[in-house]
């Protein structure tokens, strides 16, 4: 497979966006640019479904500035798409042809489902959830999906969006008669689809105005895990963010923390269809996905080739693209897993708990991604661990699993642990903290075990005495510099655990 790169071109209700994304004959792949002109095509549109030439005119000169970039890149593949504004004008025809013959591009117009069902595979692709109601409210139209284990089951598209929503109300504020006629049409449109009612499903968000609802909830929390991708709060806190936006004149609302100002106009009713929805659904929770429409084609083109729409375990898939982002060697990553398993399979009875299937596969995860920060200082590398986990989107992991990931595979020393955890702590209950400071531990350990990198032990036993633990480090060879450093490493688990540990390295 060759190095190809493609181009994605969105043209929206509201933005026209241009993302550009890199695939490597590894399949690693990358968005390398992401731009947005908000050129709000909707409001071109006149009572008879007609988009002026005014609005035909900017997307000509929105295009042939993106022209300008992706004229400079050897693009294997661009597509272009188009979705309700253009679907719903009268004029489509004449649109796409005079873009195909002023512009380097050709665009397709997405049906209905087309758009439901990028949006779908853009959440199943980059998310843990396995059953869920999707909503992408665009300018023109919304989609709605729901899927059970992974499959698409319905979908929706609704021919209104925030653009056409901002019609019921009148001026700045919205008065109590505007907002309940809204409510009314919302419930109305929502509840005519019976497989959407009493779900309680979580509700998935994609798009701006879910974006724009996430970023506000995390400033007005000062929340202190970066990215938004895979955030989750409880439903019920969308209507206080409604009520709190619906008392601000818009000079106030564009000083909300969170709030692009280009949605200063079209936030009250967009979020009031989120709180509406929640309230149809019965979603106990609303989870932002970063990743939709665009995001949703290109999976489509990456996994094509495989004859699959899907990565068979989206975490998994994450942890191989961090291993090959940051040139660590398998067959390392692979020995250390395999010494803090046979370690945590041993010692975790001195921890008084039972061995657990999320334990296991933490230590399992944490093992992969151990070594991100030598990529940047071997002297630092903990730190640089630490930061490198929690501050960018891992995919397939909430918010939470990625914070116990990061705080496991940084483990350096209780000190150092607690210092990463200081900003978290409330997450965590004593038993689970106790569990993160054991499993690092372990993990450091088996690294001192492997300090070469020779993979030369190949077994681990052990041995109950009355007042100490005693291990047989099996090796192919002798390894003074893996006895040294578990030697100096054994303290930490030693603490944890509260029992003297001997250690005996054996050539077998």
């Amino acid at each position: 497979m060759m190095d190809e790169t493609l181009g994605i071109i969105d043209m929206g209700s509201n933005s026209i966006r241009l993302v550009i994304y890199r695939i490597d004959n590894h399949g690693r792949y990358k968005e390398i640019h992401n731009f947005k002109i908000v050129a709000r095509l909707r409001e071109y549109m006149d009572d008879n479904g007609v988009i002026n030439s005014q609005g035909m005119n900017i997307v000509i000169d929105t295009l042939k500035k993106f022209q300008e970039i992706t004229r400079r890149y050897k693009l294997t593949n661009i597509r272009g798409i188009a979705t309700a504004a253009v679907r719903q004008a009268v004029n489509q025809t004449k649109i796409l042809e005079k873009i195909a013959a002023e512009t380097d591009y050709s665009f397709k117009v997405l049906s209905e489902k087309q758009e439901a069902y990028y949006g779908y595979l853009a959440v199943i692709n980059s998310t843990n959830i396995s059953s869920g109601i999707t909503v992408d409210i665009g300018g023109g139209s919304t989609e709605i999906t729901y899927f059970k284990d992974r499959k698409l089951m319905n979908f929706h598209s609704f021919p209104f969006g925030s653009l056409t929503l901002k019609k019921f109300i009148a001026n700045d504020l919205p008065t109590k008669e505007e907002m309940n006629k809204l409510t009314s049409f919302l419930e109305s449109a929502y509840q005519s689809l019976p497989w959407l009612s009493n779900k309680s499903l979580p509700l998935i968000g994609i798009g701006g105005s879910a974006r724009n609802l996430s970023l506000i909830h995390q400033r007005k929390n000062r929340y202190p895990l970066p990215g938004i991708h895979q955030y989750e709060f409880q439903s019920k806190d969308i209507h206080s963010i409604n009520q709190m936006l619906c008392s601000l004149p818009a000079e106030k609302r564009q000083k909300v923390d969170g709030l692009s100002k280009d949605r200063t106009d079209i936030i009250i009713p967009s979020i009031h269809a989120l709180d509406v929805l929640t309230s149809v659904v019965k979603a106990p929770v609303f989870i932002m996905s970063k990743n939709g429409l665009r995001e949703g084609i290109f999976y489509e083109e990456l996994l094509s080739p495989f004859e699959t729409d899907k990565f068979p375990n989206v975490a998994e898939e994450s942890f191989y693209q961090l291993q090959q982002d940051y040139e660590m060697n398998l067959l390392t990553v692979n020995q250390l897993s395999k010494l803090a398993m046979l370690l945590y399979e041993k010692l975790s009875e001195y921890l008084h708990c039972s061995i657990t299937t999320r334990y296991k596969l933490l230590l399992q995860r944490a093992a992969k991604v151990s070594y991100i920060g030598e990529y940047i200082d071997q002297e630092s590398r903990h730190q640089h661990t630490f930061y490198l986990l929690s501050n960018q989107t891992l995919s397939g992991l909430s918010h939470k699993e990625r914070l116990e990931v990061a705080l496991v595979a940084s483990f350096k020393s209780k000190s150092y642990f607690q210092q990463f955890l200081e900003p978290y702590k409330d997450w965590f209950t004593k038993e689970e903290i106790k569990q993160y400071e054991f499993l690092g531990s372990i993990l450091k350990f088996s690294y001192g075990l492997n300090i070469t990198q020779q993979n030369l032990v190949h077994d681990i036993e052990m041995r109950k005495e009355k007042k100490q633990v005693n291990l047989s480090i099996n090796c192919l060879r002798e390894a003074p510099f893996e006895e040294s450093k578990a030697l100096k490493y054994k303290k930490h688990l030693e603490k944890i655990i509260k029992v003297p540990i001997t250690l005996n390295f054996i050539v077998t």
